[in-house]
């Protein structure tokens, strides 16, 4: 064999693997992170708002389906001054179903009572509605009140 071919060994660089990022790769990924947040961090911290007008929409929902019920077994809706109180515990009232109708008197996701008028002013059989994060009537935004009447999907 030729002592010429035994010992060639091709002109090629051996690098060492590279363990890690270089500083610019990592300014790179500190930039794109930074933008990200700016544009996501607003969407994400105002979602408990939404989940709580949502919960109160599904509580609405909720005691008006009570409220149904109570109706088809006494043949009336609680008056104002029963209020929602009526369908926790039995007020005596003829054909009141002895289960109730809900485990709690309920509150709106605010900690605040939802406000029942009965016949109502909007609708003809009662108004119910939760005056929203500021707890005042009226109100825009996140202050807006969650009227039976007008719940949107």
């Amino acid at each position: 064999m030729n002592t010429k071919t035994q010992n060639y060994k091709p002109n090629h660089i051996h690098h060492k693997p590279r363990r890690g990022f270089t500083l610019i790769e990592l300014m790179i990924v500190v930039v794109i992170l930074g933008l990200l947040a700016t544009i996501i961090m607003p969407r994400i911290l105002n979602r408990p708002e939404q989940a709580r007008r949502v919960k109160a929409k599904i509580d609405i929902r909720n005691i008006e389906s009570a409220l149904a019920l109570f109706k088809t077994d006494t043949g009336r809706f609680p008056t104002t001054s029963e209020g929602l109180e009526v369908l926790v515990s039995d007020p005596g009232i003829k054909g009141y179903n002895s289960d109730a109708y809900l485990d709690k008197t309920p509150s709106d996701p605010w900690g605040n009572k939802y406000i029942y008028v009965c016949p109502g002013v909007q609708s003809r059989d009662y108004d119910l509605e939760s005056y929203g994060k500021d707890g005042e009537d009226g109100g825009a935004e996140d202050n807006a009140d969650i009227e039976s009447w007008n719940l949107e999907d």
